[in-house]
């Protein structure tokens, strides 16, 4: 009787831990807000940057139109 029950007991934990490792392939809701949020984030960077040399660029000018050249 108590090998059926350790038996039955392990069987169980053994079944928790498979579904649980199998639920935690798929990305749920909070992984998938995470990835756009990154995603926003890096595109937003993105443009920064590419702000940041225009505004470089204009300063540029800018200079050389005052020094003359």
């Amino acid at each position: 009787m108590l090998k059926t029950f350790r038996i039955g007991i392990t069987s169980l934990a053994l079944t928790v831990l498979l579904l649980g490792q199998s639920g935690c392939r798929r990305p749920g809701s909070a992984e998938r807000a995470g990835r756009k949020i990154d995603q926003t984030v890096e595109k937003a960077g993105q443009q920064v940057e590419k702000a940041g040399q225009q505004i470089d660029s204009a300063a540029k000018k800018i200079r050389n139109e005052v020094q003359g050249k």
